[in-house]
């Protein structure tokens, strides 16, 4: 594609440090970025804002509110779901970052576009019951590249050190696998996000939680475009990684190649 390329970034519903995403955002080349953090995000989108992107970035988690110990939600307006689901349909593209796979927690087929869900109570996710999802701050671990061959990690080395947080999630829709990571997904070395939403924080007593896939970013077909999701991205740390910087540009070149 000649010329510069749209990119919507939508954000909002989950804290993260706002001057170097933006350096983040800057470092994209031949992008003009239109960033909207919600509330605002929802009303816009529902009022067309995607309708001239070339790709979109969700680092966004709504449908929530916190407080009193509990994780209340809400699902996203009849005209945003459309919104996405048409732009989707019409063969757009979406990079997936982070805690974006916990946004929506009452739109299922939001889930379903990602191929994965991050609970914050226990419930339902593509059909079967889970407890609430793991986290864990500042794992120290490798990327591994599963596929070296497509453009989303062209350039990467075969394998490059990391700092950040990891999920212990449910994921079914790794289409084409593209990362994992060299460490053991399993309750032990997670905490239960449930227990945190309460206050206990680093918690995981009573939680039985069953192992997970080692995935960290996956490429899946979502209408007639395609859709990459990226688990790392917590923080300034991964916001100026080069090699997940790289990852990111190229999967924005991907998806908006749909």
């Amino acid at each position: 594609m000649t010329g510069t390329r749209r990119l919507l970034v939508l954000s909002g519903g989950h804290p993260y440090e706002a001057e170097p995403f933006a350096d983040l955002l800057a470092s994209f080349e031949g992008w003009t970025v239109t960033h909207l953090n919600h509330p605002e995000a929802e009303i816009a989108v529902a009022e067309g804002a995607a309708d001239a992107a070339d790709a979109i970035l969700f680092y966004d988690m709504p449908g929530y509110s916190f407080g009193d110990g509990r994780a209340a939600t809400r699902p996203p307006s009849f005209t945003y779901r459309r919104a996405i689901t048409d732009y989707f349909a019409r063969g757009g593209g979406a990079v997936a970052m982070h805690h974006a796979i916990a946004g929506w927690a009452e739109w299922p087929e939001w889930a379903e576009m990602l191929g994965g869900r991050f609970l914050y109570d226990a419930g339902e996710a593509h059909g079967e019951q889970h407890l609430d999802s793991g986290y864990r701050h500042e794992v120290r671990y490798d990327a591994i590249v599963l596929d070296p061959a497509h453009p989303a990690t062209a350039g990467l080395p075969p394998r490059f050190p990391l700092c950040d947080e990891l999920y212990l999630a449910p994921i079914w829709g790794a289409t084409k696998p593209l990362l994992r990571a060299d460490h053991a997904f399993v309750r032990e070395n997670f905490y239960s996000a449930s227990q945190a939403v309460t206050g206990r924080m680093f918690s995981n007593d009573g939680w039985d939680h069953r192992p997970e896939s080692d995935l960290i970013a996956w490429e899946r077909p979502v209408g007639t475009g395609r859709l990459i999701y990226l688990q790392p991205g917590d923080g300034p740390a991964a916001y100026a990684d080069p090699n997940l910087r790289r990852f990111l540009a190229n999967a924005l070149a991907h998806v908006a190649a749909s």
